[in-house]
């Protein structure tokens, strides 16, 4: 649907809020959304949100200066929505990486201005948008933001079929930090992890993590809070969660940076992965009738200097 019969349909226009849906860089649709808490910008390609800032704060999610934006073409940072494997699909290596949901253009559901003074977005994956992967089209997902001081989504799977199905999925975070040299993430503490880039064996993570190398782990059984402690920009982001017991950490540092292109040569100082999953031993089955919600929630505040 073209931009101007969504904005018909779905603009907010008051004293306290802003929403505007308009064509972004490569005739991509996004929505722009400014209230009195925060601003964002939303893709419509892969429901995948491309900015959050709430006042006075800075960027708290990152996206690269180098992002490539084209038809179908996964977009480098923000907050991908993973869905319905994550990685690579685990018997046909042609098929996309992450699944198909973050390069298919999501159906807008509706808009509001809550009277938080925070802004509801509800989208929908189209129907059929995987049957050429031979994905069942009774599956169906949604995802719902609240975009204010806090930021909330939840991504919704139901299976209206007769069958069950198991699934894979993330919300592949990309947050903004000043110096990942004054980076600390907290909260994974004690847990086990998958090392993707040793054969994922299997480790155990001892202490607090600090990142000065390239990291690319899934720490299993995970549903306590993550803090990504920010020095550098004198805050810390807190991410809470529910329905995942699996937390992804990627940062491709400077070798893997440079290969990658839409990165930026340096972006890997800037950006880290904390992402919210159902991955590897977290994988869901979803019954007939049933649902499944993965819930997270970013806050941010100051970082007290100890």
């Amino acid at each position: 649907m073209p931009a101007l019969s969504l904005n018909q349909q779905y603009s907010i226009h008051t004293s306290e809020q802003r929403l505007e849906i308009k064509t972004g860089k490569g005739g991509i649709p996004v929505i722009d959304i400014q209230n009195r808490q925060a601003r964002a910008q939303l893709s419509l390609q892969g429901a995948q949100l491309l900015q959050w800032k709430p006042q006075p704060e800075d960027d708290v999610i990152w996206l690269s200066e180098q992002a490539l934006f084209s038809t179908g073409k996964a977009v480098r940072g923000g907050i991908p929505v993973c869905w319905p494997w994550f990685g690579a699909h685990p018997e046909h290596s042609s098929y996309p990486a992450h699944g198909f949901a973050r390069t298919t253009l999501w159906q807008l559901e509706a808009t509001e201005a809550l009277a938080s003074g925070a802004t509801q977005i509800d989208l929908s994956l189209p129907p059929n948008s995987g049957a050429e992967y031979g994905w069942p089209d009774a599956i169906t997902l949604t995802l719902s933001l609240i975009i204010g001081k806090k930021l909330e989504m939840a991504l919704t799977t139901r299976n209206h079929g007769s069958q069950s199905v198991v699934i894979t999925q993330a919300l592949h975070s990309y947050f903004n930090v000043g110096n990942i040299d004054q980076v600390v993430i907290r909260g994974l503490e004690e847990t086990d992890y998958l090392d993707k880039l040793e054969q994922f064996q299997r480790k155990h993570q001892h202490g607090s993590i600090r990142i000065d190398r390239e990291i690319d782990r899934i720490y299993l059984d995970t549903t306590q809070d993550c803090i990504i402690e920010d020095a550098s920009l004198q805050r810390k982001i807190i991410i809470k969660k529910s329905g995942s017991r699996s937390t992804v950490l990627w940062n491709p540092w400077r070798e893997t940076a440079r290969k990658m292109g839409d990165l930026g040569e340096r972006g890997y100082q800037n950006m880290v992965c904390v992402e919210s999953a159902n991955a590897a031993d977290d994988s869901v089955t979803i019954e007939p009738g049933a649902t499944h919600r993965l819930w997270i929630e970013y806050v941010v505040e100051p970082l007290l200097k100890s």
